[in-house]
């Protein structure tokens, strides 16, 4: 293909809709440029860059010097094999003829094909390139078709399937419009403005002018990136204004983002009043419902105003300000009310409506899972040494706030307002503290539990959670997690690691296990629970970039403690780095074939009236030595220092293997070889097992 200008042409494609789902609109964006991408990719197209526009009324892309047409291909077909192509006279066969036929030739145009395998007819196609004119639309539908749209409708009386109605297509390719149909509209070189400042049609000339014209006639900013980050750079200016400072959340900045087209900032106000409740109250309110962003001071408090990013320019802001302030006041109103409801009775009166809310049908009702987790609690708080009072306390009030009117309105609230409710009802500030903590971490990369009986807390109910799923068998399988077990197992682990817990977990799900009814069998899921919170880690140690064959050799063990299980990976994560990790990673697999091929007991007596080789001697004497040196260490979960000990005996162990014949004919000597290499091996598998590094 030549790589003439004249033989490239900027693309601009552009569907234009109904206001499409914010949350949704930036993963369609996403998913709609990957989807052309990979048209042009296996069509064999080249372009320069491709760019992204997503309003909430388009889904476009600008493809800049995109080829005007394939490059020619040659297709090499392989007919039969030579011996089956003609017959002894040398005339060919039924199989050559047909072969012939349907490469469109006759026979004597063939070629012959020779490999070290045999001899082959063959042809050679020339298959001469299509215009990307002609493939272009069939790549915009199919990247529309496979965009992740859990339901798509129909609109009017049209075919055409998509999350909203289509209005319009624009499919511009160099100055010419590529003719098609796209979900039932045809494509043209028009496009639309701002739905309210410019709703007009817009004339395309060439696809390289589309931002632009969009900009500076439609009023609307077409780049997703840009729009944003004029959004942030209002609200942080208007905060400044008003003497705060405004807390941005980046998913409510996502959304607003796609439900604006001409960013316009508004500040508005409500009643001082308002903030004698619970700010998290208010902020819900503002977020979830309005999509405001709040303020605070500089200490952080929450302050009696709210941003809003208008989709018009009005020439009368003030009036937006207002009508966004009668708006906000109801919905504060009724958390001011809620709060003074759920108040006049204690967080304690709400724990018998829990047995009216099912958790789970065979696992009974809430309130029964409370009875499990207070127990548990108590049980995990003596392991640990902690108050176990409180522990239990905190469990019994722990869903109590479920039931509250707050709650109920706002569900992203359980646990806070718990906090806020018990220490109204003069509860100890650690279990008050303990309601909150008992959720987190709440999403990926939060902050685990601060205090010890928060800690408890959530370890406690999380693995309530855990036992009693397993033992209905209703174990997570692909996308499938309807209890977000994945999500639970990972959050006490990180919680047991991250503040250096030490906690036998196969024990303690054998104490939860005992919790639950006796046809539960709950018993019987001890051993899946604990391998699935093992297989949670690994991503968790992955992110840290641990190696996997670190972690399987840490895992080998199957250590009851994961904080002691975290320890003992980054120990052979170091250990990993050192000169000698290799050769006695080498050693270890060895010895381990050596061991495995053995039949019946393996042989442990050590005499040292049979070493006959200087390198068996010294391998026994440095062993003994660094075993001596080894054993407090580990007493104390030194594994690094342990490790860089056991390192020392690279070199004895190297000269051992060089100069011992381990399976000697002597059966006496093969066994005392044996037994110091069970030794040495005994000596690394107190940490990990070595031989499974790589």
């Amino acid at each position: 293909m030549s790589d003439k200008t004249s033989d490239k042409k900027d693309l601009l494609i552009e569907l234009g809709t109904e206001e499409l789902p914010p949350k949704a609109l930036k993963g369609l964006a996403q998913a709609f440029q990957s989807g052309v991408a990979k048209g042009f990719a296996d069509a064999d197209l080249n372009y320069k860059a491709i760019k992204l526009y997503a309003t909430p009324r388009r889904l476009a892309l600008l493809v800049t010097q995109l080829a005007v047409t394939q490059p020619d291909k040659s297709i090499e077909r392989r007919g039969p094999a030579l011996q089956a192509a003609f017959d002894d006279e040398g005339c060919p066969t039924k199989a050559a003829q047909g072969f012939a036929k349907s490469c469109h030739v006759e026979v004597e145009q063939l070629t012959k094909l020779e490999t070290d395998k045999g001899a082959w007819l063959a042809y050679t196609l020339e298959e001469k390139g299509r215009q990307s004119a002609e493939l272009i639309p069939a790549i915009f539908q199919a990247a529309l078709d496979k965009l992740p749209i859990p339901k798509r409708m129909h609109w009017g009386d049209l075919d055409a399937l998509f999350v909203r109605p289509v209005h319009w297509a624009v499919i511009l390719f160099g100055e010419e419009v590529i003719q098609t149909s796209i979900l039932s509209v045809r494509t043209s070189n028009t496009t639309r403005g701002h739905r309210f400042h410019a709703p007009e049609k817009m004339t395309l000339v060439k696809p390289a002018e589309y931002e632009a014209l969009l900009k500076e006639k439609g009023r609307v900013i077409a780049d997703f990136d840009k729009r944003q980050s004029l959004i942030r750079e209002q609200i942080i200016a208007a905060a400044e204004k008003a003497g705060g400072h405004a807390v941005i959340d980046p998913d409510l900045l996502d959304e607003v983002t796609s439900m604006i087209e001409w960013p316009s900032v508004i500040v508005g106000e409500f009643e001082k009043h308002f903030l004698d409740v619970p700010s998290e109250a208010l902020i819900s309110a503002m977020k979830k419902h309005q999509k405001y962003f709040h303020l605070v001071d500089d200490k952080q408090q929450l302050m009696p105003y709210f941003i809003t990013i208008s989709n018009v320019d009005s020439s009368d802001p003030e009036q937006i300000k207002k009508g966004n302030e009668r708006v906000i006041r109801p919905r504060l109103s009724d958390a001011n009310f809620f709060w003074s409801q759920d108040k006049k009775n204690p967080l304690e009166a709400k724990l018998e409506r829990l047995k009216s809310v099912v958790f789970q049908n065979k696992l009974g009702t809430v309130y029964d899972k409370t009875l499990r987790v207070t127990e548990l609690a108590g049980i995990i708080a003596n392991e640990l040494n902690t108050e176990s009072v409180l522990a239990q306390r905190a469990a019994r009030l722990a869903k109590c706030d479920l039931m509250s009117e707050m709650v109920n309105e706002f569900p992203d609230l359980q646990g806070i307002m718990g906090r806020y409710y018990a220490l109204n009802d003069g509860e100890d500030n650690a279990v008050a503290v303990a309601l909150d903590e008992q959720y987190m971490p709440r999403f990926s990369g939060d902050q685990t539990p601060a205090s010890a009986t928060g800690q408890v807390l959530a370890i406690a109910e999380r693995i309530d959670t855990l036992m009693g799923i397993f033992a209905l068998g209703q174990i997570p399988g692909g996308d499938k997690d309807p209890f977000a077990l994945r999500r639970a197992a990972l959050g006490l682990l990180r919680t047991i690691i991250e503040n250096k817990l030490v906690l036998n977990i196969p024990g303690i799900l054998k104490k939860s296990a005992a919790l639950f009814p006796s046809e539960v069998n709950a018993d019987k899921a001890c051993d899946g629970v604990y391998k699935f919170m093992l297989e949670r880690l690994k991503s968790y140690f992955t992110d840290q970039d641990i190696s996997i064959d670190v972690f399987d050799a840490v895992t080998a063990l199957t250590p009851a403690e994961p904080y002691d299980l975290a320890c003992r990976i980054d120990a052979v994560n170091q250990f990993k780095q050192l000169d000698a990790a290799e050769s006695l990673a080498a050693a270890n697999k060895r010895i381990a074939n050596i061991l495995k091929k053995l039949k019946g007991d393996i042989p442990t007596e050590i005499n040292s009236d049979l070493f006959a080789e200087e390198a068996e001697k010294h391998l026994a004497e440095q062993l003994s030595s660094v075993s001596t040196r080894v054993k407090p260490l580990l007493a104390q979960s030194l594994y690094t220092d342990a490790l860089t000990e056991l390192s020392e005996l690279r070199d004895v162990v190297d000269h051992f293997f060089d100069d011992v014949m381990v399976m000697a004919d002597d059966e006496a000597l093969k066994n005392n070889r044996i037994a110091l290499l069970g030794r040495l091996q005994g000596q690394f598998m107190q940490v990990a097992d070595l031989s499974l590094l790589q």
